[in-house]
């Protein structure tokens, strides 16, 4: 899954929008104010051609995270963000479309289940 299928991917959840406070190559996406993902150009990994890989930043539950570093090498503790409740998808390819989506979906649902009811009932009546 390259970097603007994740774009789109983020965009189409309910409520995201999507913020460039350091320019092009890094994108916060925010629901309600709260980050839920983030995508930028990675620094040290790239391709056979010297293309960077993007790295997405998602939030994830603790256990699940361990599961998912020990299941790809592709993905890593979150990067400049809470080890513990955050990991880093290198988009390499070696990690399946399904399985990025599925954390993108519980990233998304993680942000907005600690939301207050109210905010929380407007982004669900949408999915």
């Amino acid at each position: 899954m390259n970097h603007n299928l994740v774009q789109q991917y983020l965009l189409a959840k309910p409520e995201a929008v999507l913020m460039q406070p350091q320019g092009d190559e890094s994108m916060v996406f925010k629901v309600k104010h709260k980050m839920f993902a983030t995508l930028s150009v990675g620094k040290e990994q790239g391709d056979n051609q010297g293309e960077p890989h993007w790295w997405l930043n998602l939030k994830c539950d603790p256990d699940e995270a361990i599961e998912l570093r020990e299941t790809y090498s592709a993905i890593l503790p979150g990067y400049h963000m809470n080890k513990k409740l955050w990991n880093t998808v290198v988009l390499d390819g070696s990690v399946p479309e399904d399985e990025i989506k599925r954390m993108m979906d519980n990233s998304f649902k993680l942000v907005v289940d600690n939301m207050p009811e109210r905010d929380q009932a407007s982004i669900l009546a949408k999915l």
